[in-house]
């Protein structure tokens, strides 16, 4: 068992220390995940990676009631709750400037955020909601992927799935995604 799982746990029994403890040892990981998604973003995004980190975890740690299973798990939760935060922070942004600058950029290859592609988080989060009424399993692990930074084996043992299982829906959600944010706002 990871010292996180640890510390999740004691969190569950209410260990306030814990919280404190929680931090330093995933900071790292989830900088790293920040940093790579902002990569793909113009150089003038008003919201920055450690931000993102910050808000965040502030999110994660504010409920009474944490019930992370363990590391992995964690850190899916935190995927989510990034994804929210930059949809949140468009869509503002978007608002403020009554429609902006904001235009489709369409992905050759959407593997993890950490490639050279710009992205309009807006399409891409209108899609990932699109796909999760037609397939959640698809649409989560995309989540996961892209905005948690899991591997494959991370991915299959969150969702007690076979990573041939998570392979497959990966290479057909991908596809799936490509035509949807080519088409986006058509």
């Amino acid at each position: 068992m990871s010292d996180v799982t640890v510390i999740l746990e004691r969190m569950v029994d209410g260990d306030s220390a814990a919280e404190r403890e929680l931090l330093p040892l995933v900071y790292e990981h989830l900088r790293a995940l920040a940093g790579s998604f902002f990569r793909a973003q113009r150089a003038d995004h008003t919201l920055q990676p450690t931000a993102l980190v910050h808000e965040a975890y502030l999110k994660l740690v504010a409920p009474a009631d944490h019930r992370w299973k363990n590391r992995e798990h964690f850190l899916a939760v935190a995927a989510t709750a990034m994804r929210q935060i930059l949809h949140d922070h468009a869509r503002r942004r978007k608002a403020l400037k009554r429609g902006g600058d904001n235009h489709q950029v369409t992905l050759a290859d959407i593997a993890t955020p950490s490639g050279d592609h710009m992205l309009d988080i807006i399409a891409l989060d209108e899609v990932l909601g699109k796909l999760a009424s037609l397939d959640k399993r698809q649409a989560r692990i995309v989540e996961l992927r892209f905005f948690g930074g899991l591997t494959t084996v991370e991915i299959a043992k969150l969702l007690d799935l076979s990573t041939r299982t998570i392979e497959k829906d990966w290479r057909r959600v991908r596809a799936w995604l490509s035509a949807e944010l080519a088409s986006f706002g058509d």
